[in-house]
C-alpha cells in the first residue's frame, strides 16, 4: 500500500471527527478506492480550513497548474471542497464522516459499500464515542404538551423556513445497504440539503432543487414512512436534514446492532401516553424504532429508551401520544456553532 494513504488516514485521524485505524487495515483501502496515490499526497496539504491554490501548491511542492489538475479532479469525486476566494480558488479537505464519504452518494458501488461496510463495523464505536455526538434528534412535526417552550434549534420546520434553498437526494445509508444486500422498505429519497444563498442546487446532478413546501412534502413523506430526522449537532448553520431508520441509516443503525444508546444526540423530549386515550392498537410499538414502546392493554413507553423524535405520537390514531420535555438536568447543550463543537470534540478526544 502506498506510503500516503498511511499518511493521509493519519491526518483525516488528526481532525475532531477520527478516522481510527483498524487491526485490518480496511481504512487503507477505501482511501486507495477514492484517491489516487498523488491526489492523497496532495490532500495531506489541506486540512478542514479553506486554503489558496497557490498556497495549497507552494505547501506540496507541485506545480500550480499540476496542483490545479488534480485538484479539479479531486473535487469531482467528492473528496475536497472548492470555493472561489478574493485570489482566485480556496480548498479544504472534509473529514471522511460527516464528509466526503457522504459526497461518494452518486457513485458508490458495491465493491465501496461492502469496503465502508467492513470500516463500519471495525471501527464505529471509536468513531462515535467521544462527545459532542455527530448527529442529534429533531421531533417530527407533532404537538408538544402545551406551555413548553419550544427552541428553532428543535423545530424540524423551523430549521427549513429559515433558509432560502432546498433539495432533496438519495439516502446514501440505504443505498449502501441495499449494494450489500441488506436494504430496507424506507424510502431512499428523502434526504434534504438546505441553503442561505437562493438557487444554489439548482442545476446539481442527482439534487431535486425544492421550494419550502416541497421540503416540507419530503420531511412529511418521512414522517409517515416512520423515520427519525436527525440535523447535525450544533444551532446554527444546519445545512441538511436526514431521515434516518436504524435498520439503514449508519448512526441509528449502531443503537440497534451494538447497542450504543448515546451515538446520536437525544431530542429534548419523551413521549407520554393519555391511558384513557390510548386503545392499545400497537401502531406505535411498530413505529417505534428503540424499542421504547411496549403495549398491553395500553401503550408504556421506557422513557430511557425513548430518543424524543415524535414518530409515536404521528402515528397514533387517536392522539393518546405526545412529547414532553425532559427535566433540564437530562438535556445536553447543544454547540453553537460548528466551530464550536469542533472545539468541544478534539478537547475530548485528547481526553481519551
Amino acid at each position: 500500500m502506498n506510503s500516503a494513504y498511511y499518511a493521509l488516514a493519519k491526518h483525516l485521524d488528526s481532525y475532531p471527527h477520527g478516522f481510527p485505524a483498524t487491526k485490518s487495515g480496511i481504512e487503507l483501502k477505501l482511501l486507495a478506492y477514492l484517491f489516487t496515490p498523488e491526489e492523497a499526497q496532495l490532500a495531506l496539504s489541506m486540512n478542514l480550513q479553506y486554503r489558496p491554490l497557490t498556497e495549497i501548491s507552494i505547501r506540496s511542492g507541485i506545480s500550480r497548474h499540476a496542483c490545479q489538475t488534480l485538484v479539479l479532479n479531486m473535487a469531482k469525486k467528492g473528496l475536497v471542497n472548492l470555493r472561489s476566494g478574493p485570489d482566485g480558488p480556496e480548498l479544504s479537505l472534509p473529514p471522511f464522516i460527516v464528509g466526503f464519504y457522504e459526497n461518494q452518494v452518486l457513485t458508490m458501488d458495491e465493491t465501496f459499500a461492502q469496503l465502508f461496510e467492513q470500516y463500519y463495523q471495525e471501527a464505529l464505536y471509536e468513531i462515535t464515542a467521544e462527545q459532542p455526538q455527530f448527529h442529534r434528534i429533531v421531533p417530527v412535526n407533532v404537538s408538544i404538551n402545551s406551555g413548553v417552550e419550544i427552541l428553532p434549534e428543535e423545530n424540524v420546520a423551523s430549521l427549513l423556513s429559515q433558509k432560502q434553498a432546498w433539495a432533496v437526494l438519495d439516502c446514501i445509508c440505504r443505498k449502501q445497504q441495499a449494494l450489500i444486500g441488506q436494504g430496507c422498505d424506507h424510502p431512499v429519497r428523502v434526504c434534504l440539503a438546505m441553503s442561505d444563498t437562493p438557487g444554489i442546487f439548482e442545476g446539481i446532478p442527482d439534487m431535486e432543487a425544492l421550494d419550502l413546501d416541497g421540503a416540507l412534502q419530503v420531511l412529511d413523506q418521512a414522517a409517515k414512512s416512520g423515520l427519525v430526522h436527525t440535523v447535525s449537532n450544533q444551532k446554527r448553520d444546519i445545512g441538511y436534514i436526514c431521515s434516518c431508520c436504524t435498520c439503514s441509516c449508519g448512526l441509528l443503525r449502531g443503537i440497534a446492532d451494538a447497542h450504543m444508546a448515546n451515538i446520536v444526540a437525544k431530542s429534548s423530549y419523551f413521549a407520554v401516553v393519555d391511558e384513557s386515550l390510548c386503545v392499545g392498537c400497537e401502531d406505535c410499538e411498530a413505529y417505534c424504532q428503540f424499542d421504547a414502546i411496549k403495549v398491553e392493554e395500553t401503550a408504556t413507553i421506557n422513557k430511557n429508551s425513548c430518543v424524543g423524535c415524535g414518530v409515536c405520537v404521528r402515528i397514533c390514531p387517536e392522539g393518546a401520544i405526545t412529547l414532553m420535555k425532559r427535566p433540564a438536568k437530562e438535556v445536553k447543550q447543544i454547540p453553537e456553532s460548528v466551530d464550536e463543537w469542533l472545539v468541544l470534540r478534539r478537547q475530548a478526544r485528547k481526553k481519551a
